[in-house]
């Protein structure tokens, strides 16, 4: 039940209870949030000090728990609410949620709320003893104020359904009526958590906090944002990566109805006008010229040859176990090899990038949909020039983040614009400007070797990626020991027994620019890992799910997870030719997650996934509606990526511009998809919003291998041959 040591606070630095406004109590924790129940946005200006975790109570028992994290569809607000009441026993069709002020968090030296970034499955994971500790401390609180009215002693009390209950006397209290004496309540030593097998609420089917707002339309995403007096903004970037704006004629819009201004800006011009159509019809009529940069004139096929190449240089070594050259190279040992390749690929949210600014002399606000306020407060005032404690950032929901929502362009160019025209802007980035300026998930190549011994198991593994470091691309290190976490993830951390394992890596980044991408290394690694797991298989002749099992003996986590796919999932059953069914297993941010695909492959080399069978061990279940819905949503977006995703380079630049040729999995190509969890409990917290992303492409992969023979090494699908001969 305990947060890794570096998360976890003591339960006696719970800081403090208050008063709010209307006379309930407030619940603080030393690392805050704050969100509403509509999800209400707070500006970090209200009466109630926001912390990590921590809840109010008002008079009429309504609940407003605060969570630290951002809700963009996966789930985190509600699950985290749901900690909170699990230990609070309160009624939870009073709760409501509010998301964190970062400028609280600002004043208070990034202390409160710590870095508010919500990636890499944390929302959860990362957060789980806090809030709980946050719903017990209000839990005792409100015990020992009931017993003090009463003036019985405590032990005789206990809380229910969002009342103290005195047995003895049969007396109750409502939390509201309670919560102004429970704030005055000091306790020397915070409360015991729960157990889980105490739990009530945390572990059931619950619904989610944010689906109604979002079924009834008042749930507000950036993209709805209106201030009095706002004016809209288009703007195009040059095409190139490193190229700049050099001229632009403003003549076509020069009094067309509507239009403000033309902005221009180092490396893109904007249009800003009283409607947003206004500002990009006028955009469209505008003719950029571009002053080209140094990578003009390079392409894809430039690039696919330059990460192949870079798999024969040198290799900075991430991993050596045993002597896995010594083994590779010994006389008559039967050796696999396999090159595998991924393209570039986009995050293309549904809702693009956008941004609402007010500048004022001494005040910033920032509508935006974020993964990382924090960093959003920071942008803002370093491009505004104004105090960071000055900067309000007005956290909405987010139209899909995926990654490329913790990075934010757009927020840069709402500002300059805003400077030139001296009102509030609502600057949007229209989908090919969304996509052809995204940060992609990164190109990569890698070959494998690997020696099988006398009973097929692999004795040795030499593997070599070439890939572009994310953190170099973002500027947030220079990564001086050449080895990036997120390059070797899987690579460097399964749990299959080799021996002799030796993982190299070259980070090379090309001028385009690169970013964390759902599931992150773990998206690219695992079709690698996993494709080639099931080459060497084959190669033993052993079956590719005994195969696996046998290398993962002592990993139970990994055992449930493989035979509740297999058995779900129908394994070793008979299909019809040119159908076939592949697995796949994989660790990723605490989780084990596996699938079996099952796959149709036409005459004609169509691929069609007819169903997908999920299990998943994050060790703990918050909320299996969420964790079914995350596994789902991987599932589909993992897919998509695998069928059809792939940004092409011409002359320096994206090809891809919209969903015409940048294809996502329609519902109809949609297959059944069944989750079924096998959780092995204990202290760990697995997160869940990325982690069945990765297997899909590979246990698809593996599929067609079992269907066709054919062995696919490179994606998307779309572009591989799956003919009859």
């Amino acid at each position: 039940m305990n947060a890794p040591a570096n998360l976890a606070p003591s339960r006696r630095t719970l800081l403090f209870a208050g008063l709010s406004a209307a006379g309930g109590l407030t619940i603080g924790l030393p690392i805050a949030a704050q969100a509403s129940a509509r999800i209400h946005l707070s500006d970090g200006q209200d009466v109630h000090p926001e912390l990590t975790a921590w809840l109010v109570i008002d008079p009429d028992d309504t609940i407003t728990i605060r969570i630290p994290h951002q809700e963009m569809g996966q789930g985190t607000s509600t699950a985290l609410a749901m900690l909170v009441a699990e230990e609070l026993n309160c009624d939870w069709s009073k709760v409501r949620i509010e998301y964190a002020s970062a400028n609280r968090n600002q004043r208070e030296g990034g202390k409160l709320y710590r870095s508010m970034m919500t990636a890499g499955s944390s929302g959860v994971r990362t957060s789980v003893q806090m809030m709980q500790q946050a719903g017990a401390s209000a839990r005792e609180r409100l015990r020992l104020a009931a017993a003090q009215q009463w003036k019985v002693d405590p032990t005789q009390c206990s809380v229910d359904k969002g009342r103290c209950l005195h047995l003895i006397s049969n007396r109750s209290l409502r939390f509201g009526e309670l919560a102004p004496a429970a704030a005055l309540i000091k306790m020397d030593v915070e409360p015991d958590i729960k157990t889980t097998d105490q739990y009530t609420l945390v572990g059931k089917w619950t619904p989610r906090l944010d689906t109604l707002p979002k079924v009834d339309g008042s749930a507000q995403f950036g993209i709805d944002t209106q201030v009095p007096g706002m004016v809209y903004a288009a703007v195009v970037s040059c095409p190139e990566f490193g190229g700049k704006l050099k001229a632009v004629d403003e003549a076509p819009v020069k009094g067309l109805r509507g239009v403000i201004a033309v902005v221009k800006l180092d490396d893109a011009v904007a249009v800003v006008a009283d409607r947003y159509w206004r500002a990009k019809a006028a955009l469209d009529l505008l003719q950029p010229e571009w002053a080209p940069g140094a990578n003009a004139t390079v392409d894809s096929a430039r690039l696919d040859k330059a990460y192949r190449d870079a798999l024969d240089g040198p290799m900075v070594t991430a991993k050596s176990q045993g002597d896995a050259a010594t083994a590779l190279a010994q006389p008559g040992a039967k050796v696999v090899e396999a090159l595998y390749e991924v393209p570039y690929l986009a995050h293309a949210p549904m809702e693009p990038l956008n941004c609402t600014v007010t500048l004022a002399p001494e005040r910033v606000d920032v509508w935006i949909g974020t993964q990382s306020p924090m960093d959003v407060l920071k942008l803002a005032a370093k491009e505004s020039g104004v105090a960071p404690e000055n900067v309000y950032v007005h956290n909405q929901f987010l139209g899909g983040g995926f990654g490329r929502r913790g990075k934010h362009d757009e927020l840069v160019h709402a500002i300059a614009v805003a400077k030139v025209v001296n009102k509030p802007v609502k600057l949007i980035w229209h989908r090919e400007q969304d996509m052809r300026r995204d940060r992609f998930r990164p190109q990569a190549a890698i070959r494998f070797k690997a020696v099988l011994g006398a009973d097929g198991k692999p004795t040795a593994m030499d593997t070599r990626v070439a890939v572009g470091s994310l953190l170099r691309s973002l500027g947030l290190n220079d990564v001086p020991s050449g080895i990036e976490p997120m390059a070797v993830e899987v690579l460097a951390t399964h749990a299959y027994k080799v021996p002799n394992n030796q993982v190299g890596v070259m980070l090379k980044n090309a001028h385009i620019p690169v970013m964390f991408w759902r599931s992150v290394g773990a998206s690219q690694n695992t079709f690698f890992l996993e494709s080639f797991i099931d080459e060497l298989a084959h190669a033993a002749g052993q079956d590719p799910y005994q195969f696996r099992r046998s290398l993962l003996l002592d990993r139970p986590d990994y055992l449930g997870v493989l035979d509740t796919i297999a058995k779900h999932g129908n394994w070793g059953d008979p299909l019809p030719p040119g159908r076939g069914r592949g697995i796949a297993i994989v660790e990723t941010y605490g989780t084990v997650t596996g699938q079996v695909a099952e796959v149709t492959v036409g005459a004609d080399g169509k691929v069609t996934v007819d169903r997908v069978v999920a299990a998943v061990d994050c060790y703990h279940a918050v909320n299996p509606n969420t964790i079914a819905q995350q596994i789902e949503g991987g599932v589909v977006y993992g897919l998509t990526a695998a069928l059809y995703g792939e940004i092409q380079i011409k002359d320096g630049a994206p090809v891809q511009a919209n969903f015409n040729t940048y294809k996502l999995l329609k519902m109809s190509e949609t297959p059944k998809i069944e989750v079924h969890m096998s959780l092995s409990g204990g202290k760990k917290w697995g997160g869940i919003g990325e982690p069945s992303v990765a297997p899909i492409a590979p246990a698809v992969c593996n599929a067609i291998f079992a269907a066709t023979g054919k062995r696919v090494r490179r994606l998307p699908l779309k572009n591989i041959d799956l003919r009859k001969a």
